[in-house]
Formats: C-alpha cells, sequence, structure tokens
C-alpha cells in the first residue's frame, strides 16, 4: 500500500471511529502531507528509520519564511502525527516502521504565567462596567478565572449552556470530552448583570454589542450566531484591559486559565482533580504547574522549619 492511500483511510479513521475535532484533522493532515511530499508517495514498507531521521533534519533546516524556522515544538508535532499515523498502520497489520521507534525531540521544561490575587482584583476593577460591552467583560474576566474554560469552549456557550442556578454546567472540551466546571458566586452575580442588560433571543452567551450590518429579513438569523463574540475579540478585551490595569505580564484569556489551575493548587487541591477540572487528558500537562507548588513548599519550609 502507498503511503497517500494509507494516509486517508488514517484520517477518515480519525474522523469516523475516533471522532476526534476538524481540528485536529486538519493538523493531522498538515504534518502527514510534509512527510509525503519529503517521502514521495513510496509503499508503508519503505519507511524506514532512516527516512524518519532524515525528515527531521529537514525538518529542522525548513524555512517557511526567510530565516524564519520551525520551533522544536512544532517539529514535535510532525513526529507525534507521524507517530499516529504507523500505529494506526500496525493495528491494520500493514508492513512498516514500528510507530514506538519514532522519538521526540526534548524541548524546555514549560513554564506558565499566571497573575497574583492582587492583579486579578486590579484586571477586573479596570473594566468600565457603565455600558453593557463592560458588563459582558467583567462576566466574560469573571467566569475564565472561575471555571479554567479555554477561550475556544467559551466562545461557543450558549445562554441555554450554562445554569446559573447550580453554578455549574458541562462543557464539550477538546477531544469532545465533556467536563462538569463550576461558577463562583461573583462569576454568577456578573453574568447575571450582563444578561439582566441584554434585551435579544439571541442564543450565545456573550455577544458583539457593536454595529452589525442589517440582514436580509428572508435570510436573518434569528438565533444570533452573526453577532457571537469571537475568540480574537476577547484576545483583545483580555489584553487591552491587563494594560489598562497596569499589569506587565503578558496577559491573555489562557493566563487566567494558569492562574484558576495555580490558585487551586497553592490552596491544597490535589493535582488529579485539577486534571478534571481543566479537563487535560494527560496528567503530564498539568504537572506543568507543580514547579509553582514547589516554590511554595520551599517558602513553608524556610518559614517554619528551625
Amino acid at each position: 500500500m502507498f503511503i497517500s492511500d494509507a494516509i486517508q483511510q488514517f484520517l477518515e479513521h480519525c474522523e469516523i471511529e475516533k471522532n476526534q475535532s476538524k481540528r485536529t484533522l486538519i493538523s493531522y493532515q498538515h504534518y502527514l502531507e510534509r512527510f509525503l511530499g519529503f517521502a514521495d508517495d513510496i509503499e508503508l514498507d519503505q519507511i524506514t528509520l532512516n527516512l524518519v531521521k532524515k525528515f527531521r533534519l529537514h525538518l529542522n533546516r525548513y524555512e517557511f519564511k526567510p530565516k524564519e524556522t520551525l520551533s522544536v515544538k512544532t517539529q514535535n508535532y510532525h513526529m507525534i502525527a507521524l507517530r499516529a499515523f504507523l500505529k494506526f498502520c500496525a493495528k491494520n497489520d500493514w508492513n512498516t516502521l514500528a510507530p514506538e521507534k519514532v522519538d521526540l525531540s526534548k524541548i524546555e521544561e514549560r513554564t506558565v504565567e499566571y497573575l497574583t490575587r492582587d492583579e486579578l482584583e486590579r484586571l477586573f476593577e479596570a473594566v468600565d462596567i457603565r455600558k453593557i460591552t463592560g458588563l459582558r467583560n467583567r462576566a466574560i474576566l469573571e467566569m475564565l478565572y472561575s471555571t479554567g474554560l479555554r477561550i475556544s469552549e467559551l466562545v461557543n456557550l450558549d445562554r441555554g449552556h450554562v445554569n446559573l442556578e447550580r453554578g455549574e454546567f458541562h462543557v464539550r472540551g477538546k477531544g469532545q470530552k465533556v467536563r462538569i466546571v463550576f461558577l463562583s458566586k461573583r462569576a454568577i452575580e456578573w453574568i447575571k448583570e450582563y444578561l439582566n442588560e441584554r434585551d435579544d433571543g439571541f442564543d450565545p452567551l456573550f455577544l458583539n454589542h457593536g454595529r452589525t450590518r442589517e440582514k436580509d429579513p428572508d435570510h436573518m438569523d434569528l438565533k444570533g450566531e452573526h453577532r457571537r463574540l469571537t475568540a480574537y475579540s476577547i484576545q483583545e478585551m483580555v489584553r487591552t484591559t491587563a494594560l489598562l490595569a497596569g499589569i506587565t505580564k503578558h496577559v491573555t484569556p489562557h493566563t487566567l486559565r494558569h492562574s484558576f489551575a495555580t490558585e487551586l493548587l497553592l490552596n491544597g487541591a490535589d493535582i488529579r482533580s485539577v486534571q478534571d477540572m481543566l479537563g487535560h487528558a494527560s496528567i503530564t500537562t498539568t504537572q506543568i504547574y507543580t514547579h509553582i507548588t514547589n516554590s511554595k513548599l520551599r517558602e513553608i519550609h524556610e518559614k517554619f522549619h528551625r
């Protein structure tokens, strides 16, 4: 079997049997097509460890722009896709390179940026709540910090998804995994205040309140999808609000997710529970926060040990 045919079957398997997201499928296709372009459409049994090593060297020297090369992290994404593809081949008893022979490059230990309690309060207070956009922005910030949601998860929320009476709801995250998230009392109050100011019947929880073009009445979007706030708009809002608050750190919606996890761990939550609340498939991903808690333990040791 040729590589191109096997890749097509692999992508169909990921879409149907594994029910992976469209984003994952696009990424797999992109990385595997780059491997196909390098190796040519050879037969599967011609994929050797030496060929993979040459491909890795190609990636390391590849310039997608003048004098701009792929990061080690991006190179590893290619290897992860290739390894998943080879694992699929092995499952089908197709003769090719064993997936476990494909290693990933070692990268620097990842660190996270998070906000202190003082910085968080400054961020919240920097929002001008005299207009509905300000109420919306405050509700978004409180919700991101209260739940640890990814921005993609937040923008996809509809009013009907969020149970403000119970203060909890289910969200579908990466890999279509469903988890429960919880809202703080303060987040609930701000979301309610924002929704009380709305006079529309649109579904999206957070709307773009700027001017929008009138749509053809025959094709009117009654559910308000055209007014759903975008991820880019939220990213810009968080960035500009942080500047107004005088925070010098690079603040993004994901910074609030990091702050959510850090606060839980520093206050004694176990890492498995935090893993579940963040929706991490692997505990290894959650362990990026351990260097923060380790520093806290050192402070406690130095303070109380004589």
